[in-house]
């Protein structure tokens, strides 16, 4: 029955990600191809999320968000007045290589400034998202674990309850060292453009 369930918010996450895309798409005025052009997601690819039949990576909504310089959030979370986040509950995306998985945890508004995320990396694995679009502020707590964060040619380890602060629009990455699942916290703002 697990399976089941997983499946269908699939199915549920892929044809929200489209409406949602859709939209956006057309408030903006532009066309698919146009579209293909900023994320640099195929134009197949992108009518094929639009329409639900696709289940996006973790990559490709990243290169959507910052081609539409918009939170990430705004394409995976429904709109709703009252949100209880409980983990591994809502929408998940998972990084190509398995190694993270991204949970958003509330949209602050509508394709907002900001966002939150729960992620939760696995042992000793690595994951680089790259750089984000300009203007992102990334702020991240361990909340289990250990972390070892790379920014460009710099390398922090954090512990359990640090917190690190950066621009998210400089090469990253990150990497737990440990034999154990690291639990992260994120807040992402977005410079409004």
């Amino acid at each position: 029955m697990e399976k089941a369930n997983n499946i269908n918010d699939a199915e549920k996450l892929a044809k929200q990600i489209g409406v949602t895309l859709r939209k956006i798409r057309q408030q903006r005025g532009i066309s698919i191809q146009e579209l293909a052009d900023i994320t640099e997601v195929s134009k197949l690819t992108l009518g094929n999320i639009e329409r639900g039949e696709a289940n996006p990576s973790l990559a490709v909504i990243w290169k959507i968000a910052n081609g539409l310089s918009i939170p990430i959030s705004s394409l995976l979370n429904e709109k709703k007045e009252v949100v209880l986040s409980r983990k591994h509950s809502g929408n998940k995306v998972i990084s190509a290589n398995e190694a993270c998985t991204l949970e958003p945890m509330f949209d602050v508004s509508n394709y907002g400034s900001s966002e939150i995320h729960r992620a939760f990396l696995k042992p000793n694995s690595e994951y680089v998202p790259g750089a984000h679009q300009p203007g992102v502020i990334e702020y991240v707590t361990v909340m289990s674990g250990e972390l070892i964060i790379t920014i460009e040619n710099e390398r922090y380890h954090l512990n359990k309850y640090d917190s690190i602060k950066f621009n998210g629009d400089k090469e990253h990455g990150y990497i737990n060292p440990t034999s154990d699942t690291t639990v992260l916290h994120f807040v992402m703002t977005y410079m409004n453009t």
